[in-house]
């Protein structure tokens, strides 16, 4: 994914680690384009016509993890989880602050295509899926974790691996596990078939 070593990134992450804020905006130009690309990835899941874009997401996602006290990123898949997991939270406040404007009313859709192999079309509202994400999230964190790195952040087996630090053959049993319990519990909610 990047042009820099692990190193290079555990090295100013560390320096952001330990309070100097230099660390993380020295960091930002270098990794740039791929916070852009991730953003890209969780907007491939949103509704045409957005009215967020992926560059505002990158920059209110970078706004949040340097405010934020409670989690310093330490290497490069945890600061790519923990971008991701910011974006995601972005989304998912755009899209209740929408919901909210709207009293219910066009509520916004995604697909699920990558939950579903089989490209299914059907669309789900994007807190629908936030919903089944919070309850799995409730019944098996470790689950929930993989879908958000998996389906919002677009990392590999490999990246959600380091992150999580789990074997990948562990992160593709309890993918496997997390996509079918959401399709049949997204499918419920609607009382669509999966």
């Amino acid at each position: 994914m990047s042009s820099l070593s692990s190193d290079q990134i555990t090295m100013l992450l560390d320096e952001f680690a330990t309070g100097e804020r230099s660390g993380l905006a020295d960091l930002l130009p270098l990794v740039y384009s791929e916070l852009r690309a991730l953003a890209a990835a969780h907007f491939k899941a949103e509704r045409v016509g957005h009215t967020l874009q992926p560059t505002a997401l990158v920059h209110n996602a970078y706004i949040r993890m340097v405010e934020q006290t409670t989690i310093r990123p330490t290497n490069r898949a945890h600061f790519f989880a923990l971008a991701s997991k910011l974006m995601r939270e972005l989304l998912v406040d755009h899209a209740r602050a929408r919901s909210s404007q709207k009293r219910g009313g066009n509520w916004q859709r995604v697909t699920l295509s990558v939950l579903d192999s089989d490209a299914n079309t059907d669309e789900l509202d994007v807190l629908d899926l936030e919903d089944a994400r919070q309850e799995l999230m409730r019944l098996d964190p470790r689950k929930a974790a993989i879908v958000e790195l998996r389906y919002y952040g677009g990392l590999t087996v490999d990246e959600i691996s380091e992150a999580l630090r789990i074997s990948e053959v562990t992160v593709r049993r309890e993918w496997r596990k997390a996509k079918a319990w959401l399709v049949k519990e997204l499918a419920e909610g609607d009382g669509r078939e999966p």
